[in-house]
């Protein structure tokens, strides 16, 4: 699959178009100043607690979580989906506060993060290397960061099966299983981005030919998502449609709609492939038009939970949303761009208050408080969740750059 084909000119001046289109709209957004001031407090309150955390983190471990309730940490090695988060938000919070202790403690987990360019058992490289070495090649490049993308990229890329049109997320007992989840659609930008880098278009036509599959599978009438699908490796048809984290296997989990949202808003970045946009619209009027979404906007951690209007809030989700909202409205005009930056500014507020930001020194040192990480299977429920922060603190990065 991998070539030397290198990307048409074509595909690199709508890259450049891009940019500059992009830029063109950031001049027309005017900021909530009131929003901005509490964003600087966002960062500056994330450094601290994030310095809470590293001094608590084993030297080769990864932060998970932290259970309030018995005041213990959880962490993970290299290996598992979510180490990548941590690096990535240090290095965040460097570019909004100057703080060199971030920076280097960014730079000294990287380097027990490296090893995984070679991991070809996951498909959350995207995840693990790209929020953590992609922040940190884009912060101060370096060419062993730019290999170890490019080895990441090779990797991920040998979980794509051409038959069944993608790259498989879950391993399974049974051989002719090929299990897909909506949240592999966020690994797709390692992918894009490594085309970018080396020219190598097979990482681009693996990612389009993933995305243009779960469009076509992995989503109901009403825009909603699957979990989970599980295709028949033999005749790439679909078996299955379930879930693992929602409620039930015709819910709405909010994470994975969240999941959905941004992965079909970075597609629109790299192709301008009008299909991707509105993909990404129809989610988003599922998401805010959804009767079950709260006025704060902080959603249910599944859209269908039967306890709802008790149900457990995710925090998680909320984050990633906003910071998708921020990006979309820069890819609509009038009312739709409006709608989805008040969204994320609701978002972004209400998870600022101390109902989901954590006061300084608590927490474990996480930011946000509230996350549901997998609620069938008994764990990570109403704790704090690495990527919750993560993208927490991107959503208010990418408010400020753009109020500038």
């Amino acid at each position: 699959m991998r070539s030397s084909v290198f990307v048409p000119a074509l595909l690199l001046s709508v890259i450049t178009t891009s940019i500059s289109c992009e830029a063109q709209k950031k001049t027309a957004f005017k900021a909530n100043n009131q929003l901005l001031q509490t964003i600087q407090t966002d960062f500056e309150d994330g450094a601290k607690q994030y310095k809470v955390l590293k001094a608590t983190l084993p030297p080769d471990r990864f932060p998970k979580t932290y259970f309030p309730q018995t005041g213990k940490s959880e962490t993970s090695g290299s290996g598992w989906w979510c180490s990548g988060f941590y690096p990535g938000t240090l290095l965040y919070l460097y570019e909004q506060t100057g703080d060199t202790v971030l920076l280097n403690e960014a730079e000294r987990i990287l380097g027990v993060l490296q090893k995984e360019q070679y991991n070809k058992s996951t498909h959350d490289l995207g995840f693990m290397m790209f929020c953590s070495f992609g922040n940190a090649n884009r912060i101060k490049p370096k060419p062993e960061y730019k290999e170890i993308l490019l080895n990441s990229a090779k990797s991920l890329s040998t979980r794509f099966n051409e038959r069944v049109g993608c790259i498989k997320s879950w391993d399974s007992k049974e051989a002719s299983d090929f299990l897909v989840i909506i949240d592999n659609m966020m690994n797709l930008e390692l992918l894009f981005e490594s085309t970018k880098a080396s020219g190598d278009s097979s990482f681009w036509k693996i990612a389009v030919t993933h995305a243009n599959t779960t469009m076509k599978n992995h989503f109901r009438a009403d825009y909603s998502s699957y979990h989970v699908l599980n295709y028949d490796v033999t005749t790439g048809g679909v078996k299955e449609k379930k879930t693992a984290q929602g409620f039930a296997d015709a819910s709405a989990w909010a994470r994975g709609q969240a999941w959905g949202l941004y992965g079909y808003t970075v597609c629109y970045r790299y192709t301008k492939d009008v299909r991707y946009l509105q993909q990404a619209q129809h989610i988003a009027e599922f998401i805010l038009k959804n009767p079950n979404l709260p006025a704060n906007k902080i959603p249910y951690w599944d859209f269908n939970a039967p306890d709802i209007p008790n149900a457990l809030r995710d925090a998680s989700a909320a984050s990633i949303m906003a910071a998708a909202f921020i990006e979309l409205s820069q890819y609509t005009k009038g009312k739709d761009a409006r709608t989805y930056m008040q969204a994320a500014e609701t978002m972004i507020s209400n998870l600022s208050t101390p109902e989901y930001k954590a006061a300084a020194g608590t927490n474990g040192g996480f930011i946000l408080q509230h996350g549901v990480g997998h609620k069938p299977a008994g764990t990570e429920i109403d704790v704090p969740l690495t990527y919750g922060d993560y993208y927490f603190i991107e959503a208010c990065k990418r408010y400020k750059e753009l109020s500038k």
